[in-house]
C-alpha cells in the first residue's frame, strides 16, 4: 500500500498535465485540424505490443481496391527529421523499421514519415494527382490530438486490459484509460481463436463503452518462415531446435507460437526497435556458433534492421528467418469506411 501511494504521488504532475491537455482539446481551446479526405487513426494507450503494424496492414488491404491509400508515421527510431517519402531501398536510419516494412510489403502504397502530423498530411495532399491519396492512415496516433480523424481506432491487448494497469513508468499506460471514450472503434487484439458470447459480454462490460462505439476482436495468424538474407538454407526450418532473437515490446506471442514445433534453446531479447551494434552482432555470432543445427527466428520488424547489417556470420545468415504475422477478426469483419 505504501509503494502504491508513493507511485501515485510521483505520477501526480504527469496526471495533471494529461488532464489539462485533454480539457483544452475537448473544449476547443487548443485547435484540432480537420481535412477534406478520410483520416483514420490507429493507436493505443499502452506502450507498444498491441499490434499496430499488422492492424494497419489489414486496413491497407481492405482499402486498396477502392482508394489511393497513404500511411503517415512518425518513423519511430529514425535519425532523420522532417517529411520523407519511404522507398523500398530506404534505410531504417532514414525512415524507421515499421514504415519500411509496410513499404516493402505494399510497394504501390505511399508511405511517409513526419514527426509533425499536420505538416505530413499537407505534404501528402500536395503530391501529384496520380499518387495523391484519397485516404490517409495515421499509424500510432491515438495520443495525437492536433488532427481530428474521421475514424479513431483504439487497440487494447486481450492480456493487458486498461483498467488493470497504471501510468508509465510504474505501468504500461502512456495516457489515461478514460480516453478510450474518444475511440470510434475499440479492437481487443491478440485474442484466442474463438470468443464465446459470454467472454465478449465480459469484455464489453469491462471496457464500459458507449452505444456509439464499435467493439471488435482480432487474433494473430502466423505465416510461413521467410529468409532474412538471400541464400538462406530452408532445410534449417525443419530442425527440432530454434533460437529466438527479438527487439519488440512483447516477444511472448511469437515464442508461444514456435513452441508447438520447436524446442527454444536460446532467447535473446532486446528493447523495442533496438539497433544492433557491431559488438552485439559479434556476440550473437559467437553465441549461436554453439548451436550449428538450430534454426534462428526473428520478427518481421526486426528483420528490417537485421538485413542492413553486414557483420552477421555466414552461418547465421544461412539460418535466419522471420515469421510474418497478420490479423484476422474473430467471428466478424470490420469496415472502417
Amino acid at each position: 500500500m505504501k509503494k502504491i501511494l508513493i507511485n501515485n504521488i510521483i505520477l501526480l504532475p504527469y496526471f495533471i498535465v494529461l488532464k489539462i491537455r485533454h480539457y483544452l482539446y475537448d473544449n476547443a481551446i487548443l485547435k484540432s485540424r480537420k481535412f477534406d479526405i478520410p483520416i483514420i487513426s490507429i493507436g493505443n494507450i499502452a506502450i507498444g505490443g498491441t499490434g499496430k503494424t499488422p492492424h494497419t496492414e489489414y486496413f491497407i488491404k481492405q482499402l486498396m481496391p477502392t482508394h489511393k491509400v497513404a500511411i503517415l508515421s512518425r518513423g519511430y527510431g529514425r535519425k532523420s527529421r522532417g517529411f520523407h517519402l519511404v522507398q523500398t531501398d530506404s534505410t531504417v536510419r532514414e525512415v524507421g523499421d515499421e514504415p519500411l516494412q509496410m513499404k516493402r510489403k505494399f510497394v504501390d502504397v505511399v508511405v511517409a514519415v513526419c514527426e509533425k502530423r499536420v505538416k505530413g498530411i499537407e505534404m501528402l495532399l500536395a503530391l501529384p494527382e496520380e499518387v495523391r491519396p484519397t485516404v490517409v492512415i495515421l499509424d500510432d496516433a491515438f495520443q495525437h490530438r492536433r488532427i481530428t480523424p474521421s475514424k479513431n481506432i483504439l487497440l487494447v491487448d486481450y492480456n493487458n486490459m486498461l483498467e488493470s494497469d497504471t501510468l508509465f513508468p510504474f505501468g504500461r499506460l502512456r495516457d489515461l484509460p478514460e480516453q478510450k471514450r474518444r475511440a470510434d472503434m475499440v479492437i481487443v487484439t491478440k485474442c484466442p481463436g474463438e470468443i464465446s458470447p459470454e467472454e465478449r459480454f465480459i469484455r464489453e462490460q469491462h471496457l464500459k463503452l458507449s452505444k456509439n462505439q464499435q467493439l471488435a476482436f482480432t487474433t494473430l495468424k502466423y505465416g510461413d518462415p521467410q529468409s532474412v538474407f538471400e541464400g538462406a538454407d530452408r532445410r534449417y526450418i525443419y530442425s527440432k531446435y530454434a533460437i529466438l532473437i527479438t527487439a519488440v515490446a512483447n516477444p511472448r506471442p511469437l515464442q508461444y507460437q514456435l513452441l508447438s514445433d520447436y524446442k527454444i534453446i536460446e532467447k535473446l531479447n532486446f528493447r523495442d526497435h533496438h539497433n544492433f551494434t557491431k559488438g552485439e552482432i559479434r556476440m550473437i555470432n559467437r553465441k549461436l556458433a554453439k548451436w550449428p543445427k538450430a534454426v534462428i527466428f526473428t520478427t518481421e520488424k526486426d528483420a528490417q534492421r537485421m538485413m542492413e547489417k553486414t557483420k552477421f556470420s555466414q552461418t547465421v545468415r544461412e539460418r535466419l528467418f522471420y515469421i510474418p504475422i497478420e490479423v484476422a477478426f474473430v467471428n466478424e469483419n470490420a469496415e472502417i469506411l
